[in-house]
């Protein structure tokens, strides 16, 4: 009669030993305090090609395990001291990613049951049959190599679309030396720039530069959020504050205690929430709605495109919340003034698309690369970010053509320059000619080629009135 322990192998006949296990092979342990048990599935195992690691007991299942990288543990439940089930346990602590089968006797199956609802991947049951044990160990093998592929992947993925700042141009140098040295105090920071500069980058920057690196870095996008509920977003409310308030929610301050709270376009505050944010920096402290005062261990930085001074002159910002802000001020250059960044942004967008639609990393020819970089921006890193990405998904080769780009870039790339003069040429002609070259790359807007020219836009205005294009530059 066979004891609970024994092994049975169907078919008897001698099976030829296998080559050594190849460096894909997987690893199992084989647990079990029954020596000949132990020996038996050792032989299985590495017949099958696979290497074998063996233990009579938990704590030493444990110690391979810390040491060793093991796919597929196989324990039996019934041993003395620590069982299988503890065994399990503590295995899924130590090594989640590792596969458990579990050995099982006549009358312990619903043991094997509780096993699987804590994770073990399968039960086999004991005589053990040859054919069962290498087909179950084998499945648990694949699925953790294809559970660890598909993980290794995903992190690969995530590390490549991880935001982050890309480029080494001197404006934008300053800008992150800046960033840097204010990044250990607690000082609120304004971030100024035009939309798609990457201001929400430079904040993150900051925060894990910071001592709060630690904590949560929490963003919110003001002019996402209808005004009736930000202040509920941003301090919380308690339960029946208001018409719907049905529960307790903590806000946006309340989540990031400990850490940085970032106001993305914080000019679009209503003049309430002005009044509340005021008293958080003033005070630190701030009131959920219907709820008491709380204490407001958060960092702050904001970020706006527009012109704060003028708001505040306009009186729609208030004086003393804009200079609570601006402690400290970076402005987040556009792209047009940081041109020799493009390849190197390029690339990183390459690299992101290129993964995420499963295409082969294509290239950008250096004179695809000039049209880039000779091209406006006017929606600076966000919108090459755009431009790279359609590009990816419908390019037909191996490297990125003129074709792929939006009708804009093609156009713009197809106009001869306006910018060469003979000796000779007319001052007025050489300016006017620079005012619609500038215009051509801000796609008309004049406020942005007036700030790229440095002048007023009612300059461009009188300008453009002397030659007679007001009216066909609208």
């Amino acid at each position: 009669m066979q004891s609970r322990h024994s092994v049975h192998v169907l078919d008897k006949v001698a099976q030829p030993s296998r080559e050594p296990a190849g460096p894909g092979a997987p690893t199992v342990l084989v647990v079990d305090d029954e020596p000949a048990n132990v020996t038996s599935l050792e032989k299985i195992f590495e017949r099958e090609g696979m290497r074998v690691l063996t233990a009579s007991g938990a704590k030493a299942a444990l110690e391979l395990c810390r040491s060793h990288r093991v796919e597929v543990v196989l324990t039996d439940l019934m041993m003395p001291g620590t069982g299988g089930l503890e065994l399990l346990r503590a295995l899924k602590e130590l090594s989640p990613d590792t596969e458990i089968v579990v050995m099982t006797a006549y009358g312990t199956v619903e043991t094997a049951v509780q096993a699987m609802r804590e994770g073990a991947y399968d039960f086999v049951e004991k005589p053990l049959k040859r054919m069962t044990i290498v087909r179950t160990v084998r499945k648990a093998a694949e699925r953790q190599h294809l559970l660890a592929e598909n993980r290794s992947l995903r992190q690969e993925i995530r590390k490549l679309t991880r935001r982050e700042i890309v480029g080494s141009s001197p404006s934008l140098r300053r800008v992150l030396d800046v960033a840097a040295q204010a990044a250990p105090s607690n000082a609120t920071v304004l971030i100024l720039g035009e939309s798609g500069t990457g201001k929400e980058l430079i904040a993150r920057f900051i925060h894990e530069q910071s001592t709060r690196a630690s904590g949560r870095f929490v963003a919110v996008g003001c002019s996402a959020i209808p005004e009736s509920i930000l202040e509920a977003e941003l301090f919380g409310h308690e339960r029946g504050a208001f018409t719907g308030a049905l529960q307790r929610r903590e806000g946006r301050f309340a989540k990031a205690a400990g850490g940085t709270l970032f106001l993305d376009e914080i000019g679009e505050l209503s003049a309430a929430v002005q009044v509340k944010l005021l008293r958080v920096l003033q005070e630190g402290e701030y009131e959920p709605i219907g709820g008491d005062t709380q204490g407001a261990d958060v960092r702050v930085v904001a970020a706006t495109n527009k012109d704060l001074g003028a708001e505040v002159a306009a009186g729609r910002f208030r004086e003393d919340l804009y200079y609570r802000l601006n402690v400290i001020a970076v402005t987040a250059p556009p792209l047009r003034e940081r041109q020799e960044d493009i390849p190197l942004l390029v690339d990183h967008f390459l690299g992101i698309y290129c993964m995420k639609n499963g295409r082969p990393r294509l290239s950008a020819p250096r004179e695809l690369l000039q049209v880039l970089a000779d091209y406006g921006w006017p929606g600076n890193v966000r919108e090459l970010e755009n431009v790279i990405e359609r590009a990816v998904v419908l390019c037909r080769s191996d490297r990125l053509g003129l074709e792929d780009l939006p009708e804009p870039l093609r156009r713009a790339a197809a106009e001869p320059t306006a910018l060469s003069f003979s000796v000779g040429t007319p001052l007025g002609e050489i300016e006017h000619r620079m005012i619609r070259e500038t215009l051509r790359h801000a796609r008309g807007d004049k406020a942005l080629a007036a700030q790229m020219l440095g002048i007023s836009t009612r300059t461009i205005y009188r300008k453009l009135g002397e030659i007679g294009e007001v009216e066909e530059s609208e």
